[in-house]
């Protein structure tokens, strides 16, 4: 077992518990869930919210006037041109939309070319405004990008008629004609030249990032956060991140429990559940049948928690102790299975490291997987927890042994045996949510140390050296692919400073 100084156990680090308080009217409702449930599936995660997406095409058609400069850099000379154009844009949206594997809400394409419209469209019902920069003038566009939306630029060079702002965005529009950035909200990293893949990636960024600020989390046990530093996570995530942290204590979750284990079909639903389990091809169990059965009947109660309180989002503070006695199994397993089924779920409410993991989430489309790293060297990294999705890839499941929670030796804990080879996004979140770091890592080993269950060996690709010198916070993030563009986007939106290793 993992001590610090002074020969305290890791996870008496966690800080931050949050006050006993009266059980809120949708625990109250999720008791009642519970005693009633009949029927299998009752419970799933909500859609997430599609991202809206306001399309402009800011454009001029120029009149000659003899002997002078008459019209600014551009292919648009007459209507006919700008109804290609809007022809052109409205086959590439469609494609974008096809191709998103995110949902989007792409709204009618808009053309204009006055400040007057400019911001009347800004002041629209959009979360994002895809500015098709053709010729018009810089107040246009200025009057176009709202500072509490986001924008994106796009500009021709070669993908169609060259874009007048193609030439100038970067110092008109960005710079306002001196060195420094002064364009509010909106920089170098938001323009697009030609692309639709450059286009797709940030949507995808800011689809993840709507889809976590304002997040509604339940905390069984309260919010916590690891180690001295992580003492105002809770609240950091309150305020930066807009979050809304649901505390439910342990004796409403005792509660919940008991009536479960008194609704019979509900019962014999998970012990179906758990054999159905146990019986499919890839799966081993190395403890007590028992255990297994016991989490399937803590993951029903999970379900009605996280259903009540309207959210797909949940975590768990003293997994490692208290939730045993009233269980009678580890909360290990039952997250594993909450991930595989589309929710976030995650053990000791460290939210130093959760709203990494609900970002990543949403960012990817894939389950995420928290993890307790070790020290970096040779280019080689171990991640470990007993929590591990089996879904990796969001589609099949990963092989899996069924093992006793480590540290406990007790319960039903996950060792999946995630894909060899299979290139991942690594996150480390800072205590204070100003400096993240992230890396592409490559799966090379799933060794069996005695250590949390799934564990795996992970090739760093990138500067190991700087890796062990720079290393923040504590829990790390992981996922399937690559996906630090993204959250290197999204971070710097609310201001997190992010810096990528790879």
């Amino acid at each position: 077992m993992s001590k610090a100084g002074g020969g305290i156990d890791r996870r008496e680090f966690m800080v931050g518990l949050g006050a006993g308080v009266a059980v809120s009217g949708w625990a109250m409702a999720a008791m009642g869930a519970v005693s009633d449930m009949v029927g299998e599936g009752i419970y799933k995660p909500a859609a997430p919210v599609p991202l809206k997406v306001q399309p402009v095409l800011t454009c001029t058609l120029f009149k000659r006037i003899n002997q002078t400069s008459w019209r600014s850099w551009g292919g648009f000379h007459s209507e006919k041109d700008i109804e290609d154009e809007k022809q052109r844009i409205g086959r590439e949206l469609k494609k974008l939309s096809a191709e998103s594997e995110f949902p989007l809400e792409i709204l009618p394409l808009i053309t204009l070319d006055n400040v007057e419209q400019a911001a009347q469209v800004a002041k629209g019902d959009h979360d994002v405004l895809l500015m098709y920069a053709a010729n018009s003038w810089v107040n246009v566009l200025e009057a176009l990008s709202d500072p509490k939306k986001w924008t994106i630029v796009f500009v021709r060079h070669k993908s169609g008629p060259v874009y007048s702002w193609y030439e100038i965005a970067h110092n008109r529009y960005l710079r306002k004609t001196v060195d420094e950035y002064g364009q509010p909200g909106v920089d170098h990293q938001d323009v697009v030249v030609d692309r639709l893949d450059e286009i797709q990636w940030r949507l995808r960024a800011l689809f993840g990032l709507k889809n976590t600020l304002g997040k509604k989390i339940v905390a069984i046990g309260g919010p916590g956060g690891w180690g001295a530093g992580g003492q105002e996570a809770p609240d950091i995530t309150r305020n930066l991140w807009k979050m809304d942290i649901q505390t439910v204590d342990y004796p409403t979750l005792g509660q919940l429990i008991k009536k479960a284990r008194e609704n019979t079909s509900l019962v014999k639903r998970s012990t179906r559940s758990a054999e159905q389990y146990l019986n499919a091809g890839g799966v081993s169990l190395e403890t007590g049948k028992e255990f297994v059965i016991n989490a399937f009947v803590l993951t029903e109660v999970f379900k009605s928690l996280i259903s009540e309180a309207q959210t797909d989002a949940l975590t768990i503070n003293d997994c490692m102790g208290t939730i045993m006695p009233i269980s009678e199994t580890t909360a290990c397993l039952p997250l594993s299975l909450l991930n595989d089924s589309g929710y976030t779920a995650y053990c000791e409410s460290d939210f130093v490291v959760i709203p990494s993991g609900i970002l990543l989430h949403h960012i990817s489309g894939l389950p995420v997987f928290l993890n307790d790293p070790t020290y970096p060297h040779d280019g080689i990294v171990t991640l470990a927890h007993c929590t591990a999705p089996r879904k990796m890839d969001g589609k099949r499941h990963e092989p899996v042994r069924i093992l006793t929670h480590f540290e406990s030796d007790y319960g039903a804990a996950p060792k999946v045996e995630m894909k060899l080879g299979q290139k991942v996004t690594v996150i480390d979140p800072d205590f204070a949510s100003k400096l993240w770091l992230g890396f592409e890592g490559e799966i090379i080993d799933n060794p069996f140390l005695d250590i949390c269950r799934s564990q795996i060996d992970v090739r760093i690709n990138g500067d190991c050296d700087k890796l062990i010198a720079e290393t923040k916070g504590f829990h790390w993030m992981a996922c399937y692919g690559n996906y630090l563009k993204e959250v290197g986007y999204a971070l710097k939106k609310v201001g997190v400073n992010w810096t990528n290793l790879t």
